[in-house]
């Protein structure tokens, strides 16, 4: 996608007509058994004075019985309910887990923004006053969440699709390793490559328990993972600074690791190039696997034209970039592996730049796009390493968005260490 903006750019003018002609005519706010909000598709109040963990899962995640959307009017109409869960949800069910509901996502979870025209844009204030995006396209879960009306959600995160929406509303969100939690049952986008589920939380304890009923046994993981490391000052933590970063934002991540005692070192301009490569790799096999999996949505009516027209951008990556994107998966897995022989985590922004409010022209490609470009976290999933990412405040001063987001990369299967890491920044000590 990068690599060839004059063909993205020819794409995107040819199929705006539609992409607004569908969305002046699409559905508002249809969501006759969610919430106000717009976190949730479906929606199931728990008892009164339950003292139940209660958990939310993204409508990407099959549940017997409901209707998996996917975040579409047209899926939402034409698609039976699941025979049966998703494998994922095999541990809250087998724990009696509350479930409070289904989340609200973007349309396929191919957008970024978590706008959502059919069934509503799940509303995320984080200055108490002003609508700014949710992120996408776990919004739904993320706004149930920040509000309050669940403990734990599940998200999917292909390219950013936890951490993002973790960092638009002021939570924590885990991108898991691929591979570690069971994906069947999941709507696919990217299941040979990308595709993860992780949980997401307010605070570490709860995510900690998130992980737990998506991993057997995490608990005790994480609690070794404490012993084993108790103090900051033990932990060695990666730099990696990116050109077009709010400088304010680096300041903040920098002063939240400093007041830790982490041991900091910065990472050097070679593995700078070599991770901006893996985004821009991880973004065309991205796109491109939305295209396998989504081109059967192109000619539906209820599909909106935003989503299509991202669907289509995806077989440019299909057919020009995507094999070579692919050749060097494996160089850049091993230059994390490298990487982490120095150092136990690589610590970066969440984003780039501090999340956006909408246009008033509303959703459009073009801002799509925008949004996407600014997220730090593709080449995470191209590795397929786990990620955390956490609010951390910034300076008050001008500022409408009072927190930032921290993500911190890990070794491949140290989700235990990297909510141990996670655990001491948000500590207040």
């Amino acid at each position: 996608m990068i690599n060839h903006n004059c063909l993205v750019a020819r794409l995107i003018l040819g199929l705006c007509s539609i992409s607004c002609l569908n969305g002046c005519s699409a559905l508002q706010g249809h969501s006759p058994t969610g919430t106000p909000d717009h976190a949730f598709i479906v929606y199931w109040p728990p008892p009164e004075n339950s003292k139940q963990l209660r958990l939310a899962v993204k409508d990407l995640i099959d549940m017997k019985g409901v209707v998996t959307t996917a975040g579409s009017e047209y899926v939402a109409k034409t698609s039976p309910p699941a025979s049966q869960d998703a494998q994922c949800l095999e541990l809250a069910r087998e724990r009696n887990v509350q479930i409070v509901g289904k989340t609200n996502l973007t349309e396929f979870a191919v957008t970024v923004s978590g706008k959502n025209s059919y069934f509503g844009t799940p509303r995320n204030r984080p200055d108490g006053k002003h609508k700014f995006i949710p992120g996408g396209s776990s919004s739904g879960s993320a706004v149930a969440v920040e509000t309050g009306m669940a403990d734990v959600a599940f998200g999917t995160d292909t390219a950013g699709s936890i951490r993002l929406p973790a960092a638009c509303c002021g939570i924590l969100g885990l991108k898991t390793t691929f591979g570690l939690v069971p994906i069947k049952g999941v709507f696919p986008i990217s299941p040979k490559h990308l595709d993860t589920v992780g949980p997401m939380a307010k605070d570490m304890t709860h995510l900690v328990q998130g992980m737990d009923l998506l991993q057997r046994g995490f608990a005790a993981r994480y609690e070794s993972a404490v012993a084993a490391k108790p103090s900051a000052k033990d932990i060695r933590i990666g730099r990696l600074y990116l050109d077009g970063t709010d400088p304010a934002i680096d300041k903040a991540l920098d002063d939240a690791l400093a007041a830790k005692r982490f041991k900091v070192i910065k990472l050097d301009q070679a593995f700078k190039a070599k991770w901006e490569q893996a985004q821009k790799d991880g973004k065309t096999v991205a796109f491109a696997d939305v295209w396998f999996n989504d081109q059967k949505y192109t000619d539906k009516k209820g599909v909106r034209g935003t989503t299509k027209t991202i669907i289509n951008l995806g077989k440019l990556d299909s057919t020009n970039n995507y094999k070579d994107a692919l050749k060097r998966q494996a160089a850049w897995q091993h230059d994390l592996r490298q990487v982490f022989k120095k150092v136990d985590f690589i610590a970066l922004p969440t984003l780039q730049k501090l999340p956006p409010k909408f246009p008033f022209f509303g959703r459009t490609v073009v801002f799509e796009l925008q949004v996407f470009n600014t997220q730090n976290t593709t080449a995470v999933n191209f590795a397929g390493n786990p990620a955390l990412a956490m609010p951390i405040p910034m300076p008050a001063k001008g500022k409408t968005v009072p927190v930032t987001s921290l993500q911190l990369v890990g070794r491949r299967l140290s989700e235990a260490e990297l909510l141990n890491a996670g655990r001491l920044i948000e500590s207040k000590h």
